[in-house]
Parts: C-alpha cells; structure tokens; sequence
C-alpha cells in the first residue's frame, strides 16, 4: 500500500481549496450545442494564445465542432480528445462518419485549446460535467447516441457510457486506460507543490492545435481517470459494441493492458479491435483485426500513439503536413535535418534507426479501412440500441 507523507496530503488540501478566476475555464451547462459552440468559442478569442499569424484558423481548430450528414441521421456520435490536444483531433473522423449517417459533435475539454497554464485551473469534475452535459444534449436529437474519444478522451467516454445505458456504443482511440508509467499515481499528489514537471520557458510552449507542455495538474487529471475507468471494467463487463484501436508501439499508453481489457471485458460479438503492429501469434478471435505498422514504402517503421486518428491527406498532419513533428526523441543533429526538409521515416516517440531521421508518424495510411471498421461497429449497436425519446419540455 502507497503511504503518502502528511505534508503532500496538507499541501493538497491547500490546492484543491484554491478559488478560480470565474473566467479561468470556458462556461458550462448551456440549453443546447449552438451555445456551448459560440460561447467556448468567445472564451477561447480572450484566452488564447495565438501562435502563428492565423488566429482565425486557430479558433476554428480549437472550438467544438458539428458535422451534419447529408439526409436524416442514423444516430449520433460525441468525440471528446486526450490531454492537451484539441478537437482538431478529429478533423477526419468527424467528416468521416458525418458521411457515414451520423451527427458528430467535438467538444473542448476545460483548460484547453487556450494555453497550457489554463489546465492548473481544470478540475476532474469538470471534465465529467462537461461529458455528461453534451452526452445528454445529444440524446435529446432522439437518436441512438454513441460516445468516443482518444487517449483520456476515451477514458472519460468509456466512463459516460459505462454510468448512462442509453449510449448504445462506443469508439475508443489509444485508450489511455493505463499509463506506460509505473509512477503516474504520484501527479495529483505532486501538482500543489510542483506545477510544472518540465517548466516553462521562452520557447513555444504549443502549436495551433495541441500543448507541447502539460502543468502537473494535467497529469493528475489523466490519473484520475485512468483510475476510474480500470475501477469500472473491472467491477463489470462493457456489454455493448465497442471499437477499440490500438498501435503496438505506442509509448504512451500501455497497449498490452488495454488489449487484455477489451478480450475480457468488451463482450459484445460485434466489438472490434484494430491492432496496428506485428500479429500477435494465431487468435481464434474474429473480433480482433490486424495491419502492419512497419511499411517501408511509405517510410513507416511503427505506427505511434496519435497517429490512429488522421487520414494521409490532412492538411496538418497528413503525409504532406505542415506540422510535422520533428522532435521524437532523435539527436539533435536529427531533429535540425528534420526541420530543414530532409527526407524522414516516421515512428513513434523515441525510435531509432542508425543512417534515418525519424519524425513522429502523424497519419494513419489505413485511415479509410478503419472508418469502414468502426461504421460497423456503429451499426451493430444502432441495431440493438432501444429507442430514444426526445426530451420534454419537463426533463432537464
């Protein structure tokens, strides 16, 4: 059992008793989606920190989005993103399964898309509120109404669906379920008294689209949600359609838990696990899916933790991107050629390769497969999903 001196317990009582600026975090508990998409959107034009000379564009990146389909949709979707990204992380998805039938909304989780110190005044709570609210304005559309996110997106989600029977499915991207860190379990304790594992300094400190530097707090927040979720599975099975995709060489999360999870505990016949990496010997289980993530064609050598969520062809992140990632773990000499236009592999964080730069792979090659992949996890649960009743004028 983990002891926790009585100074880090006093020093947390302190922290967590702090009042916040009233316009430290964007507003919550608007009547209906428009609202909630202009006011964020009001909040983030005052608090923001724009970084390139198109603060339009970086709003628009930054604020909740809707996607409608083309005719009357077949159900509805929430995406929620991870810790210090943006609802950006789903500029393809969102398009995608718009396409597909659905209505898909992004949110902005509390303390983000501003700047990075913004997450000192986020709380857990927050961000539940946040998930439960736009969980509940979309069931109001009186359509079955699934949940997805990625990496603590998907924590949050997993657990919305996990307390609200009515969410009839859920997608899960790099599920941080688990952590690649035996000592995550220190970050709430740590924050009141150490705000910054890496501190600030004159560098950028963000891009248009994410943080490259998370306070402490930010930490803690992923911790208790991480917590919670292992908590929840563990007491009971998640009986609805669940797609889950994982990278093998992710090295953020740890995907061999979070694998192990979904064949113990993801019991519907129609779940599906998408498995980038080497195949993992013979499975007899039909619900798990495989692709390489080692394409040399395509200067691939392993697929990395954020790129599951973004086609070849996003104008960011895309094969011809313009944020691309050089700083991966590489020699410094690496990085330099990487950011003068050498010729790169991609990889996730950290891997090496003597004679080849590698930048971080921001793309998923089988980005379209994978769409056709979660629109029939989408269907499995839109055909056992019981109706929705719009709300009333009573409900609330």
């Amino acid at each position: 059992m983990k002891r926790t001196p009585f100074l880090l317990l006093a020093l947390l009582a302190t922290g967590c008793s702090q009042t916040r600026p009233p316009d430290a975090l964007p507003p919550l508990g608007q009547a209906d989606f428009a609202s909630y998409q202009q006011q964020t959107r009001h909040w983030l034009q005052q608090r923001r920190q724009f970084v390139t000379a198109a603060p339009q564009d970086e709003l628009a990146y930054n604020s909740p989005q809707q996607w409608q389909p083309t005719g009357t949709p077949r159900g509805a979707i929430l995406l929620v993103h991870g810790l210090g990204d943006s609802p950006y992380s789903f500029s393809d998805l969102g398009p995608g399964l718009a396409a597909a039938g659905y209505l898909v909304r992004s949110v902005l989780l509390p303390g983000h898309g501003s700047k990075p110190a913004d997450l000192m005044a986020a709380q857990y709570q927050d961000w539940q509120t946040l998930v439960a609210q736009q969980t509940a304005l979309l069931q109001r559309e009186g359509l079955p109404v699934y949940v997805g996110g990625f990496s603590t997106g998907a924590n949050l989600v997993m657990l919305q669906a996990m307390a609200d029977p009515r969410v009839a499915g859920v997608l899960l991207f790099s599920p941080a379920f688990k952590s690649d860190s035996r000592i995550d379990w220190l970050a709430p304790w740590v924050a009141p008294i150490k705000p910054w594992l890496r501190q600030p300094d004159e560098g950028v400190q963000q891009t248009p689209v994410r943080y490259l530097n998370v306070p402490t707090n930010g930490f803690g927040l992923f911790y208790r949600s991480s917590s919670a979720v292992l908590s929840a599975l563990a007491a009971k099975p998640y009986d609805k359609p669940a797609l889950m995709v994982l990278a093998e060489h992710d090295s953020v999360v740890d995907v061999g838990e979070a694998r192990r999870l979904f064949q113990q505990r993801f019991t519907h016949p129609a779940s599906r696990l998408v498995w980038y990496g080497r195949q993992a010997g013979s499975t007899q289980d039909p619900r798990q899916l495989w692709q390489s993530d080692y394409l040399p064609q395509q200067r691939i050598s392993q697929f990395s933790h954020m790129g599951v969520l973004f086609a070849p062809a996003n104008p960011l992140y895309g094969q011809d991107g313009s944020l691309r990632m050089c700083r991966n773990g590489q020699e410094d000499a690496g990085v330099a050629a990487c950011q003068h236009g050498a010729t790169v592999w991609y990889s996730d964080w950290g891997y090496r390769e003597p004679g080849k730069v590698h930048a971080r792979l921001t793309f998923n090659p089988y980005f379209d497969w994978q769409l056709g992949v979660a629109r029939s996890v989408l269907q499995a649960g839109q055909a056992a999903a019981q109706p929705v009743v719009a709300a009333s004028s009573s409900s609330h």
